[in-house]
């Protein structure tokens, strides 16, 4: 899909100063490498990054590179956010749970799908931050938790799609069995060397495969 560029179409009758720079993020960062889902790259269009990052990162918002936030956090790079999503085949009603929650970006974005969100945060000054800010925009498809994702959310579960913002040393048990049937998990693993893989949990048993390299920050483990 190559949107038809109509800078302020995705703001209602508002318009701001970073419309564009959303646009060209999306044709240049994302549908350029083949993105192609309509609900990911319309979703991509909306959701004001800017409003995500640190202050003084603002002008780099929509840079094609991950942005640091505090306690060594990071918003995901813009197409890497757009792949993981498509991946899960996002659509309207499908219950996702995402592990870390981190600056609520990755959020938002799968709530602008239609998804029925449940995301889990360690880090509480993380969670509460990006609680707030997805409120305030109006994200209510949201169901929020503090806690150790490497578990997942095993009361709510099976999930239709998980999605892992955090790199494990390995694939949690856990989380596979959190699947429902025909359920996908999207999770980079790995220590120094990280890929990103694609669980599927299909009629046949649970398939593995490896997308591509990537480096996020670690999953962070509870001091308890």
């Amino acid at each position: 899909m190559n949107p038809a560029r109509s800078p302020g179409s995705s703001e209602g009758n508002g318009h701001d100063k970073y419309v564009e720079r959303r646009w060209d993020m999306v044709e240049n960062q994302i549908v350029s490498r083949g993105i192609k889902n309509a609900r990911v790259i319309e979703a991509m269009l909306k959701v004001k990054r800017h409003l995500f990052v640190p202050e003084n990162y603002i002008d780099s918002a929509y840079s094609d590179k991950p942005i640091p936030i505090e306690k060594r956090q990071t918003v995901s790079q813009p197409y890497m956010v757009a792949l993981m999503t498509e991946l899960l085949s996002p659509a309207p009603g499908k219950k996702i749970l995402e592990i870390g929650t981190g600056s609520g970006y990755q959020s938002a974005v799968l709530a602008e799908t239609g998804c029925d969100l449940y995301t889990i945060e360690i880090i509480e000054d993380i969670a509460v931050a990006a609680r707030k800010t997805l409120e305030k925009l109006g994200y209510l498809n949201i169901k929020y938790k503090v806690g150790d994702g490497y578990k997942g959310w095993e009361e709510n579960a099976p999930f239709e799609g998980i999605i892992v913002t955090a790199a494990p040393l390995d694939i949690p048990d856990k989380l596979i069995e959190q699947l429902s049937t025909d359920g996908k998990m999207v999770i980079p693993v790995g220590d120094m060397s990280q890929d990103l893989f694609l669980i599927e949990n299909t009629s046949e048993g649970v398939k593995r495969k490896k997308i591509t390299s990537v480096r996020f920050v670690p999953m962070t483990q509870p001091s308890n």
